[in-house]
């Protein structure tokens, strides 16, 4: 029976996601928030201009929801009828991962509120978010230290790996850094949202065999409203997401991987941002020692695809079929890791 709370949280998050558009799409409309779309990027994407951003609010809105529904009833049924006051390490670290995604998703929707009043497409600066965001990943760190968490991490097919310090350090510089490559992975219609979607599919299946309730229980949430989303985000997108939706998801991203005390399986499921946020990194390493030069047409990579002509939505499948391959081999490393697990 502890499963079926997993199901339940994606059916709600979906539902609520899916329903919110039908208002909000329009509200957004109205208020004139309106995207404003770079004039130095793909010439096509300007006919863009204008379409309502912030709709990450839809699935902030649907994903909070759902785990606030699900998740004390799940622990409600599991402690046999008494709900204890004092939580353990895993529900706590749960409960801070989602605040930290929700953290995140308002340093997103202060730069797209920035972005909307000054109607241009640069909002905070580099440093202003930098600051924000270090803060934000610290304090989910201290709060699982604090709670009992230590610093030994599993990896899988390697076993437990105590790294000391340097766990908490590359902890923080790594929640920071996969934030905003989930940032850069949303540019165009339907892409962060289908990845994620079949990211957190993966971390709710592999999270659910380990018997991470709680952790599963925030992957389908998360899988159900991207769903949702898509029904609005999908090419032709009725909206974006914008920076308030894509640090959520960051955020969510890496709740899901510290979850399961396996952050390492975050850079192979969701292999995509790395790619994704690598590309920039080369782009402008490269530009700068030759003076102009450059290894893409563009970044973040998807743009250099669109540029080879790749339309779209074959972006998104092809992005969402590594996603699918790499979270099957994830998981096909998890149940060979922990096969005496299942007895």
């Amino acid at each position: 029976m502890d499963g079926i709370w997993t199901m339940v949280a994606a059916a709600i998050a979906f539902a609520i996601t899916a329903l919110l558009g039908k208002w909000m799409v329009p509200f957004l409309h109205k208020i004139n928030f309106g995207q404003t779309i770079r004039e130095v990027g793909p010439k096509w994407h300007q006919k863009k201009n204008g379409t309502p951003t912030m709709g990450g609010f839809m699935f902030m809105i649907g994903i909070v929801t759902a785990c606030a529904i699900c998740l004390p009833i799940y622990l409600f049924s599991t402690e046999g009828g008494k709900l204890e006051l004092t939580l353990g390490f895993r529900t706590t670290q749960v409960i801070a991962g989602i605040l930290m995604a929700v953290c995140f998703g308002m340093i997103g929707f202060l730069d797209d509120y920035i972005k909307v009043v000054k109607k241009r497409n640069l909002g905070l600066n580099v440093r202003q978010k930098l600051v924000l965001q270090f803060l934000v990943a610290g304090a989910y760190l201290l709060s699982v230290y604090l709670s009992g968490g230590s610093s030994a991490t599993y990896v899988p097919l390697v076993g437990l790996v105590d790294l000391g310090v340097f766990y908490w350090i590359l902890s923080l510089l790594g929640i920071v850094g996969v934030v905003n490559a989930v940032n850069f992975t949303d540019g165009i219609d339907g892409l962060n949202g289908s990845v994620t979607f079949f990211y957190s599919t993966f971390f709710m299946l592999m999270s659910g065999l380990l018997e991470y309730y709680g952790t599963s229980i925030v992957g389908a949430a998360t899988a159900g409203a991207c769903l949702g989303f898509l029904i609005w985000n999908f090419n032709p997108a009725k909206v974006f997401m914008g920076d308030t939706g894509s640090l959520f998801l960051g955020g969510i991203v890496c709740a899901l991987g510290f979850g399961m005390n396996m952050p390492i399986l975050i850079l192979l499921v969701g292999i995509v941002y790395i790619v994704e946020i690598v590309s920039v990194v080369i782009q402008v390493v490269f530009f700068k020692l030759t003076h102009g030069k450059r290894v893409f047409k563009m970044t973040p990579i998807h743009h250099h695809f669109e540029m080879c002509g790749w339309s779209e939505v074959k972006i998104c499948v092809v992005f969402s079929l590594v996603t699918i391959l790499t979270g099957a081999l994830a998981t096909w490393m998890v149940l060979t890791s922990f096969s005496g697990f299942y007895g």
